[in-house]
């Protein structure tokens, strides 16, 4: 979604942005051609391979124009100024080139380690949350991250399994699956949503896309905008609570939004628009096909 995201920060010459998930550099080498000859690119990924993708995709031509460091896009306060950015770009969940290799353990359809770490220097992998997570720990993981309906019965076979054999590989996890959920003769294999749930417990992605979108703001100049491109419903969920809590014209304390608990209180946040992926762009790249990309300003 290279041009709606053009479109939705609206990069210019002088301007500085962030690209938080910045991958192989496509959207960062879009923004600093966009923002030639002298606007400014903050970026980082938490996948050491991706970060030298894009260093080596726009070091020749924009060198002197951005600085790219390893890290999660959470943390991104810690070394971007506070309310300087003009934009910022969070495209979340796993990248091509992590899905379409093996070793990484992403995917079921290529035979693998049962990693699925974006940050290799970690040591959780999905091996150990597969091995030794409780059975009613593996239940919650595969119905709140991959909505998966039979998730008890699925974490109940998995513990037998192990019992007899560790979990190592993809294949071995997706014939599991398999033979725990049936085929299904459904669009989607059925492994589908539990490794999903798997990748987003292990790399702590709703927890990292809470903080990174406080991140967000806080870096933000008044008027710049954070665009989020989401894929799947969890994704979309949390950037709505927090579209939510900053758009309001009112806070409260405690969980429950009361109307005798409320406060005034001016919104940080407006609404800027939303797109979705071209039917074109689905075609080209069908893992697309989910993608919406969602704005919000700040005041």
């Amino acid at each position: 979604m290279a041009a709606e995201a053009l479109a939705a920060l609206m990069p210019g010459a002088g301007g500085k942005y962030a690209d938080g998930t910045i991958g192989g550099g496509g959207h960062a080498e879009a923004i600093l051609a966009a923002s030639s000859p002298t606007g400014w690119l903050y970026g980082c990924d938490r996948d050491g391979a991706a970060i030298e993708a894009a260093r080596g995709r726009l070091g020749a031509r924009f060198a002197g124009r951005f600085e790219i460091r390893r890290g999660n896009f959470a943390d991104m306060a810690e070394w971007v100024p506070l309310d300087s950015c003009d934009g910022v770009l969070l495209d979340l969940g796993v990248s091509s080139p992590q899905l379409d290799s093996p070793g990484r353990g992403f995917s079921f359809q290529q035979d693998g380690p049962l990693d699925m770490r974006m940050d290799e220097r970690q040591e959780l992998t999905a091996a150990e949350v597969v091995n030794s997570a409780e059975a009613e720990k593996l239940a919650a993981i595969f119905w709140e991250y991959g909505g998966e309906r039979q998730s008890r019965r699925l974490a109940r076979m998995i513990v037998r399994s192990r019992e007899r054999q560790r979990i190592e590989t993809t294949a071995q996890l997706a014939e599991l699956i398999e033979s725990a959920l049936g085929g299904g003769g459904g669009k989607t294999h059925p492994a589908t949503k539990a490794f999903q749930a798997l990748r987003i417990a292990v790399n702590d992605e709703t927890g990292s896309l809470k903080r990174g979108l406080e991140t967000g703001l806080r870096i933000l100049r008044p008027g710049g905008r954070l665009a989020v491109i989401t894929f799947h419903s969890l994704e979309t969920r949390v950037f709505k609570e927090f579209e939510r809590a900053t758009t309001r014209d009112y806070t409260f304390e405690g969980g429950v939004d009361a109307p005798e608990l409320r406060r005034p209180r001016a919104p940080v946040m407006k609404k800027a628009g939303r797109w979705l992926v071209t039917e074109n762009e689905a075609k080209e790249n069908p893992r697309s096909r989910s993608a919406q990309l969602r704005v919000l300003e700040k005041i």
